[in-house]
């Protein structure tokens, strides 16, 4: 049945949570605006994470770059790169901040469960429980080669790896008992007998034996992130997530359908259908009319693709050198050379270059498009644009209506770019009731409103954790 009361909707008391994500190898936060900062200068980051917080954001996330992209060998020197290890960055940042939560994108491919987790828990420790990990995934020879195996893994076997790395990681955030630490200097011992269990673990992927290092942090576990789209990807998530990012965040139908198939997925694993928080990531443009807000997103992207920009991501697609073209002018003539991805240029795979060109091609015929107008129009469609007030509307509208949890938010500039989102835009959100006035606990999990960890959980609720 259609809704026609804008007050009649699924999830009345729903409130809107934001995340910002510091990016870690992109071209999508400007470096060459006249009011842009250094992107990998620590005082940028503390910039950032201050703001959020100011802006009561639930996490602060930092991406993570294992190697710098190329093109034919060559670095691609128009990328934004140098991020340092995340999970250094943050414990510095846990220093520094009070409440906002702290959430590493470190890689299941190329890491060590004993090792991260560790790790892990001692960033959970240190900031008092406000970590979480988002727990992301490499099929690339290209990354691969940084490390002694090499090669990448196929789509499926990562996430069986990511699947049994989750499990041995958990195995440790668990292997103290709780009250395992002697209370008192009057106690027989420091810590209790058989509280610290050691883990066993032999499978496919990992022969894991040890005595954890570290007890629990007050929220129990670092919160779990995933972002992959595919099927295993979202069954892989339904299965271990608290959080999963998305690309359906713009297109509300888009956004509704995606969050749908999310629920169901979770339903046929046997956790409750809210279980999981869905935040898309998104750009957010504001202006003080929309007429503004949309000048402002024209000179974002001709900042954000640049000439020799659209000369590299047509390079990709048509399968060969570009730069030497204009960009501004026509699209190029020669069809596309297909050849097998070695996957330079990150992880870009186009399935058919051929069809995607034909598209190209007649939409710039048809609107008298220069290759880099191409590039804009055609590339990814991200974000929203509008008004204070209209956001504000916009994002009570998705939330209420379970289309997502929240949003993880990509600044355009660093470390600036949030200041319109925290100034402007949530104070209209906080009016609408859709958006919190203060932090009301104190961990990352309290923040989101989430559950115990999984393997925290009864029993019976505990079937399908790991």
């Amino acid at each position: 049945m259609t809704r026609t009361d804008p007050l009649d909707v699924p999830r009345p008391d729903a409130q809107l949570h934001f995340g910002v994500f510091f990016q870690g190898v992109n071209h999508w936060t400007i470096w060459s605006a006249p009011d842009s900062g250094s992107q990998i200068d620590p005082a940028s980051f503390r910039r950032v994470a201050r703001t959020a917080e100011r802006g009561l954001f639930d996490a602060f996330f930092l991406g993570e770059g294992l190697r710098l992209r190329e093109v034919d060998g060559r670095i691609h020197d128009l990328d934004v790169a140098g991020r340092p290890d995340a999970i250094t960055q943050l414990a510095a940042l846990a220093a520094v901040t009070r409440h906002i939560g702290l959430v590493s994108t470190s890689n299941s491919t190329f890491n060590e469960p004993a090792d991260l987790a560790r790790r892990l828990s001692g960033l959970d420790l240190l900031s008092e429980g406000r970590a979480g990990w988002n727990v992301v995934t490499t099929d690339n020879a290209w990354t691969g080669a940084n490390f002694r195996r090499g090669g990448y893994l196929d789509h499926a076997d990562r996430y069986r790896r990511a699947e049994e790395f989750l499990t041995v990681a958990r195995a440790l955030w668990d292997g103290w008992q709780d009250g395992a630490i002697a209370g008192s200097t009057g106690a027989p011992a420091w810590s209790a007998p058989s509280a610290v269990h050691r883990v066993r673990h032999q499978g496919a992927q990992f022969d894991v034996d040890l005595a954890p290092t570290l007890p629990r942090s007050v929220q129990g576990h670092p919160v779990i992130f995933q972002a992959g789209d595919s099927g295993e990807g979202r069954d892989f998530a339904a299965r271990n997530a608290d959080v999963i990012f998305s690309a359906h965040g713009t297109d509300f139908d888009d956004a509704l359908a995606f969050a749908e198939d999310i629920r169901r997925r979770l339903r046929a694993v046997g956790r409750p259908d809210d279980d999981v928080r869905i935040l898309p990531g998104t750009e957010i443009i504001i202006g003080a009319t929309e007429a503004e807000a949309l000048e402002k997103k024209r000179w974002i992207r001709l900042q954000q693709v640049t000439p020799a920009t659209a000369l590299g991501i047509a390079g990709a697609l048509w399968g060969f050198d570009l730069s030497d073209r204009d960009a501004d002018g026509p699209l190029p003539k020669e069809d596309p050379v297909v050849a097998e991805n070695d996957g330079s240029f990150g992880s870009r795979r186009i399935a058919d270059p051929r069809s995607v060109v034909s598209e190209w091609r007649a939409k710039a015929e048809a609107h008298r498009w220069s290759l880099r107008e191409a590039v804009i129009r055609l590339g990814p469609q991200r974000g929203h644009v509008g008004t204070p007030s209209g956001l504000a509307d916009r994002f009570t509208r998705f939330v209420r209506n379970g289309a997502v949890d929240g949003f993880n938010v990509t600044p355009y500039l660093i470390p600036d770019g949030l200041d319109d989102i925290v100034d402007l835009l949530v104070p209209e959100l906080q009016e609408r009731g859709v958006y919190r006035t203060e932090y009301t606990g104190t961990t990352l999990r309290e923040h989101l409103g989430l559950r115990e960890p999984l393997t925290r959980r009864p029993a019976s609720e505990q079937r399908q954790a790991g």
